[in-house]
């Protein structure tokens, strides 16, 4: 099955469910060490473009390299769903200490929201992907960039060195300049930013940013209560779920 899709940024292309080969793929360790399995599934997947939106078509086609991470991710959710339908089920325990119940949910990758790529934000990373900004409480004025797939693969790297500083180093990773501060010295400013300045400029980069809103509301079907989490992804989103009669699912 294919779905004919038009990610975020304004990239518009087909995409195909997944074959029994790309199996090895999402079992391949190599290509899991170095975080590159979802940009062998994008290759393998997407057979035709439609619109290249603000990227450039090189001779083999859409390099997924430069591809902003929102793209990516809502090509990837456009590849589950035509491999295995809109519906996604994954299991989950209720945060409610007086409760703890297992249990599973379903919900609909088709509803999903998602925020689209400013015709502002799309001529800024057409450009030369610098957006700036000015910290309220320390009085800089600092130059990001949105997150392409280069960037995607050096996160997981980044948050196993970050000591516990998660927030830290990935915001040094995006701040490209910060007035009056050396390249060396990025991480050590971040860390001592009020929380209100970080806070804004994290507020500054999403708002700045394109992608898929992955965080949603789950209802514990034994105490009603309602958890805020982020969308399971990784290997096992590839793999088919369904769920069983015991669970629940939004109403």
């Amino acid at each position: 099955m294919t779905e004919i899709i038009t990610c975020p940024s304004g990239l518009a292309g087909v995409v195909r469910g997944l074959k029994v080969r790309e199996e090895r793929i999402l079992a391949d360790r190599k290509l899991a060490k170095t975080n590159a399995q979802l940009d062998e599934l994008l290759r393998a997947c997407w057979i035709e473009t439609n619109d290249p939106g603000p990227y450039t078509l090189g001779e083999r086609g859409i390099d997924w390299d430069a591809v902003l991470q929102g793209d990516r991710f809502y090509a990837l959710l456009a590849i589950r769903i035509a491999t295995y339908g809109q519906a996604y089920a994954f299991s989950m325990t209720c945060s409610e200490e007086r409760c703890r119940a297992r249990f599973e949910w379903e919900l609909d990758l088709r509803t999903l929201p998602v925020r689209p790529l400013t015709s502002e934000s799309r001529a800024l990373f057409v450009a030369g992907n610098r957006f700036e900004t000015s910290l309220p409480d320390a009085a800089r004025r600092v130059t990001f960039r949105l997150l392409t797939g280069v960037d995607e693969r050096k996160l997981p790297t980044l948050r196993r060195n970050a000591d516990g500083q998660i927030m830290t180093a990935v915001l040094a990773h995006r701040c490209i300049e910060i007035d009056g501060v050396a390249t060396h010295d990025k991480r050590r400013f971040i860390e001592e930013l009020s929380m209100s300045d970080a806070d804004a400029l994290v507020e500054t980069m999403n708002q700045a940013d394109c992608g898929v809103v992955t965080r949603i509301d789950v209802e514990c079907p034994e105490c009603l209560a309602t958890q805020e989490i982020e969308l399971p992804f990784g290997r096992s989103f590839f793999a088919k779920r369904t769920k069983t009669s015991a669970t629940s699912s939004p109403g």
